[in-house]
């Protein structure tokens, strides 16, 4: 990971601002814009070394009557993220304003970014693609990557993945962390190029040697399920550790994976609970989940389905699916809380509309025995045959009965007919009553920090 170690001590204000400076433009490549609170401590740690405090920075740019770019910049950075002061988007953004008015580069880069996510300003993500590219033509690598997000997702711009990937690419040949890994992900999912794990493979490995968090994570998955490279559980367990030695909230998560599983490494319910539970003071809904599950099933803690449900509750309620499927299950059982079948109804409603098979399932059986709603069998039928679908080997069972159970071929009789007689002649199908309680088990994150918000 880039750090201040190659930064030598300086005594002059010009040399030491230029250094806190160029700590944050070695590090936003690096970190995901989720943790740019570690820039900010990278920059305090430079600032100790130099013997400086935060406070010592923030006066004295602030104190100055005549701002150069770069005071104004470090000025905004250090209002953003509370460097020697309190945090103050609004004159983050007057600091950012100055240093473009000075046609400087990066302070357009800084303020397309306040745009792009409405730091001290409405959100604009026209005027933020308008910054982007005023600063990309000029050669700043962040914000080529920025506006190469823009263009992936449609934000202030039509999209084009194309021209998304020409400017990770010119980005990446600069040595652009993120527009490496950006890059990467570009040709892992065959957006604006043709698939190829191989090469997001290599990329990803570029992009970790420098210590790209979501780099190192996401060579861990390639490793981990032989994308690109040969399967390898304990190279992809040391990536995980890596990552999550440094605070990385994905890297717990996943390191958690690896314990919780044997991948890698010896298998250890405990210390999979120690991680899941590290992540989860951080309000993250996947951690929570995955710490409900612990507490579910005693994995690595005592049982504790009242701390189960909780978990459940929360994680639900930012919309994970799976939490909101074990939910319904908790309601609908009466585990952790009271059981209410309308509330159960409820949860399985949400979870079958974002496409859980388990949770259409046990949604088409509320409706076929009026369970927390109004008995409703073509209702039934209909989500029996989603999630037989997508895979869910209950409904499918049922289906199978209704075709070949009363001896009739799928062109005799429409389905629905099938399925009503069978359960009037009260055939299985009419008396299966009860949905299956298998929780949904431990998730590692999905699309690990494909980008998620325009970052630099």
């Amino acid at each position: 990971m880039s750090s201040t170690s190659s930064i030598e001590k300086t005594t002059s204000p010009l040399e030491w601002l230029e250094g806190a400076l160029n700590v944050i433009k070695e590090n936003l490549a690096i970190f995901p814009a989720s943790e740019y609170s570690k820039v900010a401590d990278l920059v305090k740690k430079y600032l100790v070394r130099n013997q400086k405090t935060p406070e010592d920075l923030f006066n004295y740019l602030n104190n100055k009557s005549s701002k150069r770019s770069i005071d104004s910049i470090l000025l905004g950075f250090s209002l953003e993220h509370g460097i020697g002061t309190i945090p103050n988007f609004t004159k983050a953004f007057l600091e950012f304003q100055k240093a473009v008015n000075a046609e400087d580069s990066f302070g357009q880069f800084f303020l397309g970014y306040c745009y792009d996510n409405g730091i001290g300003t409405s959100q604009d993500q026209e005027k933020a693609f308008e910054l982007y590219s005023k600063a990309a033509e000029a050669g700043n690598t962040n914000a080529q990557c920025n506006l190469g997000f823009c263009y992936a997702n449609g934000d202030g711009i039509t999209k084009n993945e194309k021209k998304a990937f020409e400017l990770y690419s010119k980005a990446a040949e600069a040595g652009n962390t993120k527009a490496q890994f950006n890059l990467g992900v570009c040709y892992f999912n065959g957006h604006g190029t043709t698939k190829s794990e191989k090469k997001a493979f290599e990329l990803y490995s570029k992009a970790a040697e420098v210590g790209s968090l979501v780099g190192q994570i996401s060579l861990g998955n390639c490793y981990h399920n032989g994308w690109g490279t040969t399967k390898n559980e304990e190279k992809a367990f040391e990536l995980y550790l890596k990552a999550a030695e440094v605070g990385s909230l994905v890297g717990q998560i996943s390191l958690g994976n690896c314990y919780h599983n044997g991948w890698g490494t010896t298998k250890s319910e405990k210390k999979a609970f120690e991680l899941y539970s590290k992540a989860a003071e951080t309000e993250d809904s996947n951690a929570q989940f995955n710490l409900a599950l612990c507490y579910d099933n005693g994995w690595g803690t005592t049982k504790n389905d009242e701390k189960a449900f909780e978990l459940y509750s929360k994680a639900a309620e930012v919309g994970y699916t799976s939490a909101q499927y074990n939910l319904a299950l908790c309601y609908k059982n009466g585990c952790g809380t009271t059981k209410n079948e309308e509330k159960a109804f409820e949860f399985f409603s949400k979870a079958a509309e974002a496409g859980h098979t388990s949770a259409q399932y046990n949604l088409a059986l509320c409706y076929k025995n009026g369970c927390g709603t109004t008995k409703n069998e073509e209702k039934a039928f209909e989500l029996y045959s989603k999630a037989a679908e997508g895979g869910d080997s209950d409904a499918q069972f049922i289906l199978e009965l209704c075709y070949n159970g009363l001896g009739k071929t799928k062109n005799e009789e429409k389905p629905f007919e099938l399925y009503s007689k069978a359960t009037e002649a009260g055939s299985l199908v009419g008396q299966i009553s009860l949905g299956t309680d298998c929780r949904s088990g431990p998730e590692t994150m999905k699309d690990l920090e494909k980008v998620g918000h325009p970052s630099p």
